[in-house]
């Protein structure tokens, strides 16, 4: 089988070395396909020069070509059997000109709630959307999605050995729609260490929450990636994930990140069919499911009991199924229709 992979304009190179969450799937997608065997071309000016040359590379981006162009007619050539791109791609003009003079099969996934794709965008067979959750499927099911994780992956980001961790850790990019004041306020209440990792992504929320944010149990950590965030990660006894009732993911990274790393997940919810309820299961975490209107204050004693039932969780345990389920090669099959 013969692939492409697609970058976009981004702030972030391809895969990003710390915060970025369509920059590591689409190199989840690379590195899955030529563990599974697939010849691999990674498409676009943005990906990394250090990367292994075991991938082709071209840089061009499909909607950048018309006929005639060499560079079209070079893509052509590969023989791509399929490609994958970010959501917002199948769907614009210029981009499905050059895929469909491609003849492959073409795959995403849903990684914004709040995009909206024109009818027809997706068939379900040659032209496929996958999403995260129930949540996510139903948003989309006018585009017949598929149901799959997403896999997201750095570059020299292996899990260490799982292991025993003592603090609690949240990871993400700070701002309101991640309310990530009510893992502080969880830190708090249990007398436990939090440390904060990624960007700040919005100064005056946490200026708001500075009550929350400036305890002695709260650490910020900032940005991490390669093996500083594996360390982390490990080392953590439990990540805390929050949002605000109003948000839906559509598909975190950070599942996938602390299960595989062997640190279970104490998850919140405001409603059923979350993505925290199709990452995870009982022996990799426990979600709290907020019946709906419960304020900040039901939400933090129902996390505070996940993080309790999280202690109980074997490390070893939540690696292992962490590592089958957050699978890139497992990931890749499912994109490339195989499973």
């Amino acid at each position: 089988m013969i692939v492409g992979i697609c970058d976009y304009p981004s702030a972030y190179a391809f895969p990003p070395r710390g915060y970025g969450s369509i920059e590591r799937w689409l190199w989840a997608v690379a590195v899955g396909a030529q563990e599974w065997g697939a010849t691999v071309h990674l498409l676009g000016p943005q990906w990394r020069t250090d990367l292994p040359p075991t991938f082709g590379r071209l840089d061009l981006r499909l909607e950048d070509l018309r006929a005639p162009d060499k560079r079209l007619d070079a893509l052509v050539g590969l023989g791509l059997d399929l490609i994958v791109a970010g959501h917002e791609y199948p769907a614009l003009p210029a981009w499905r000109w050059t895929a469909e003079r491609l003849g492959c099969t073409i795959a995403t996934f849903q990684h914004d709630p709040r995009f909206v794709h024109p009818a027809g965008t997706f068939d379900g067979s040659r032209t496929r959307l996958y999403c995260y959750s129930d949540e996510m499927v139903q948003l989309y099911r006018a585009h017949h999605p598929r149901p799959e994780l997403s896999v997201q992956i750095g570059t020299d980001e292996e899990p260490l050995p799982a292991r025993e961790g003592d603090y609690l850790v949240w990871l993400g990019r700070i701002c309101a729609d991640k309310a990530p004041h009510l893992a502080a306020r969880v830190a708090a209440r249990l007398g436990r260490r939090l440390r904060l990792i990624g960007p700040v992504h919005d100064r005056e929320y946490v200026f708001q929450h500075a009550a929350d944010f400036d305890t002695a149990e709260v650490a910020w950590v900032g940005e991490l990636g390669g093996m500083e965030k594996s360390k982390a990660l490990a080392e953590a006894g439990t990540l805390v994930y929050t949002c605000a009732p109003d948000y839906v993911e559509a598909g975190a990274a950070v599942f996938g990140d602390a299960i595989r790393a062997g640190t279970p997940v104490a998850a919140l919810a405001w409603r059923p069919g979350t993505c925290p309820e199709a990452a995870l299961c009982h022996d990799t975490g426990a979600v709290a499911v907020i019946p709906p209107g419960s304020g900040e204050a039901a939400a933090v004693e129902a996390l505070c009991a996940a993080v309790t039932a999280t202690d109980r969780m074997d490390p070893g345990t939540v690696q292992h199924v962490g590592l089958r389920r957050f699978d890139p090669v497992r990931h890749f099959e499912a994109l490339a229709g195989l499973r």
